[in-house]
């Protein structure tokens, strides 16, 4: 969306989603094969750049939506089962993150000292851990425990609106077997150690995805993923075999033996079922649903899904996903290409308490390619 206002914005505001920082390419002297996230260096300059002289008097409020830590991607911790998901097992695990990491996480510091910089967290399916409040005090000590009027992270905030018209939202919400309510998905046991209670979709990743990822790193680094099993079954064909069959398994012990035993009826099993099975592809009928229920909004950001899009609606509203940070692959027929694509919404506000009529003159965004300081530091998406 191009703004009609001049180049002198007065306030900027960046969305990221998808890094998955995970523990590192080596752990205890092991291989990590479950680490996704290769562009330390590169996330690095891109703080460096929107926290330097060039930005120095304008604010600058940097949105992470979701996934940007990676607690299902930790291997090798020394807790099995549900103990996996316990607040001891969730707080070595971001120890680890933030160990591996450690450059950008002084990157991070960096950027939230600087005058006008402001951090906002929102959490995905992936990084849903964090709704222990031991496990934020860690991870805002990591960036040098800024205070509250820098750094956002509330439980709660899983819609936020930095500037009137503007909707982001990391986009697990539309995926029933990823979605979670952070006001229900603690819980104590008797000895008073608190537990996250995962959605189900978070289960196979660790039971079943990652299994699988370690014989073939790229597995869930492939899209459409009809079109990964149809080049798996002619190239890969019992490797892909296996996988087909074990996801069918693992989908009806888990789904089907759960409403077997709840006795619930067979209407409410196929529309769960048909809730589940759906990849968050439909993007013209849920940006129409959110246009529909919010006349206020002129855009919507999200993320989850790692495909970076950007569509501009007739009438006026914008969609974007802001892609991964990650390396994918894409295999659709006239599109097949390896992305490393370092994808990102920015938002520029020119005007101050406008009328949402006057959006357009007020607002500029754009999905961007960081593509590093060494030569212009991005360029459009589209």
């Amino acid at each position: 969306m191009k703004s009609l206002a001049p180049d002198n914005p007065k306030k900027t505001v960046l969305v990221i989603s998808d890094l998955h920082l995970g523990a590192g390419k080596t752990i205890k002297g092991r291989r990590n094969l479950l680490e996704d996230f290769h562009y330390d260096g590169a996330l690095i300059d891109f703080l460096r750049y929107y926290s330097s002289d060039q930005f120095f008097e304008r604010e600058v409020e940097l949105i992470i939506n979701g996934d940007f830590l990676d607690f299902l991607a930790v291997p090798f911790v020394e807790y099995f089962d549900d103990e996996f998901w316990s607040e001891d097992a969730a707080l070595e695990k971001i120890k680890m993150i933030i160990l591996a990491h450690r450059d950008v996480f002084s990157a991070l510091k960096n950027f939230i000292s600087k005058p006008h910089k402001k951090i906002v967290y929102i959490f995905g399916n992936h990084d849903a851990e964090m709704i222990f409040d031991s496990v934020k005090v860690e991870f805002k000590k990591a960036i040098g425990d800024p205070p509250v009027q820098k750094f956002m992270m509330r439980n709660d905030l899983q819609l936020y609106i930095p500037v009137a018209g503007v909707y982001i939202q990391h986009g697990h919400q539309y995926e029933k077997a990823h979605d979670f309510n952070p006001e229900t998905s603690l819980i104590e046991s008797s000895d008073n150690k608190k537990y996250f209670k995962p959605p189900w979709g978070s289960y196979y990743v660790i039971n079943l995805l990652n299994r699988y990822k370690q014989e073939r790193f790229y597995i869930n680094a492939v899209r459409p993923i009809k079109h990964f099993l149809i080049h798996g079954l002619l190239f890969d064909t019992f490797f892909t075999l296996r996988f087909m069959l074990s996801n069918i398994y693992y989908f009806i012990m888990v789904r089907f033996w759960y409403y077997f035993m709840q006795k619930i009826q067979w209407k409410k099993i196929f529309y769960d079922l048909k809730n589940e099975l759906e990849l968050f592809q439909d993007y013209e009928s849920l940006t129409r649903d959110f246009f529909g229920q919010r006349p206020q909004a002129k855009v919507l950001i999200v993320g989850h899904t790692h495909n970076p899009l950007f569509r501009l609606y007739s009438d006026g509203t914008t969609f974007i996903n802001t892609g991964t940070w990650t390396n994918m692959v894409n295999l659709e027929l006239g599109n097949i290409h390896h992305s490393q694509a370092l994808t990102y919404a920015q938002v520029d506000v020119f005007g101050e308490n406008f009328d949402i009529q006057e959006f357009e003159n007020n607002v500029n965004v754009d999905l961007k390619i960081w593509t590093g300081v060494n030569q212009y530091p991005y360029k459009e998406f589209r």
